[in-house]
């Protein structure tokens, strides 16, 4: 049996996030298979064609997936469900909406945030905010998972050859209906796709030093911006900011924490970075634990002082 990536896009093109999904379902065995739903969504079905290792792309057209909403894009995937051993979902905020909703109507249960497959039917994935790697085993038929993507490396988005099988989009549920959304622009890059973070925390004291400080080096490393979660609720930095198991997990070249002091919420989000760097006036500070280069000193002068040098 085949496994089938549901592929995250913007219709036109296809989200990073799917190539490292790719890569997971690589390892259940069989072929991959990624179906794009959506709505002039040809841009995306194309891209997905030429990822490696790819050896069919579903192409679902139709105006009921133009905004991806929940309800139909999980009745597309279950209409077609029943071909495959393994779905598999990015464990994004469009993926975790979407995959419970799948497994609870094929009565089987959801393996959320697996970084790593050990075989078709045995997965590991982090418990305990990451301070436990549970190893489990599905007996159910269709197994749906969430895959986290900073566990796998990205397929190579060319050099495949993928045919294209166009299927038909499924009806409008009507169930839920988009009314708008808002969505903040940047000149940055986003967050859980950016090879370097430079993140602040409480430490920062506010918005204002949050920005006079941070900014200037994010601009000459071009860096996104990210924060902790005790940084965020005090309202030094916006949501989209926020790193950590309650926010976005990233796991980006390099990261480098100013004033974050290491809660293990914050540490779940971004220990799988590569290179970690820490400026923390606290020598105690859980943060170092985890660092691979350690700054203890006021960050206040530390970063600007970097600035300079860089």
């Amino acid at each position: 049996m085949a496994a089938l990536v549901i592929a995250e896009h913007d219709h036109g093109t296809l989200k990073g996030a799917t190539l490292n999904t790719v890569t997971a379902a690589a390892a259940c065995g069989g072929d991959v298979h990624v179906l794009i739903a959506g709505h002039n969504a040809a841009g995306a079905a194309q891209a997905a064609a030429q990822i490696a290792g790819v050896a069919k792309v579903l192409h679902a057209d139709g105006a009921s997936l133009g905004e991806q909403l929940a309800e139909n894009v999980a009745a597309q995937v279950l209409a077609i469900a029943s071909n495959y051993s393994h779905l598999l979902f990015p464990a994004t905020a469009h993926g975790k909406n979407v995959a419970p909703r799948v497994a609870a109507k094929l009565d089987v249960a959801q393996l959320s945030d697996v970084t790593k497959v050990i075989s078709a039917d045995t997965f590991e994935r982090p418990i305990y905010a990451g301070n436990a790697i549970a190893t489990v085993q599905s007996a159910d038929a269709i197994k749906v998972l969430t895959v986290r993507t900073t566990g796998f490396d990205a397929a190579a988005a060319s050099g495949g050859s993928a045919a294209i099988e166009s299927i038909a989009a499924v009806a409008d549920s009507g169930k839920s209906a988009f009314v708008g959304s808002e969505i903040a622009k940047s000149d940055r890059p986003e967050l859980t796709a950016a090879k370097i973070i430079v993140s602040g925390g409480r430490a920062m004291g506010s918005s204002d030093k949050f920005n006079e400080v941070l900014t200037p080096l994010a601009d000459k490393l071009g860096a996104a911006l990210g924060a902790s979660r005790a940084a965020v609720d005090a309202g030094y930095a916006p949501n989209d900011w926020q790193v950590g198991q309650t926010g976005k997990i990233v796991a980006p070249t390099l990261y480098i924490a100013c004033g974050i002091s290491g809660a293990i919420q914050h540490l779940a989000g971004m220990k799988d970075s590569k290179v970690i760097v820490a400026i923390n006036k606290d020598p105690e500070a859980p943060i170092f634990s985890v660092a691979d280069y350690g700054l203890e000193a006021d960050l206040f002068a530390a970063v600007p002082e970097l600035v300079k040098a860089l």
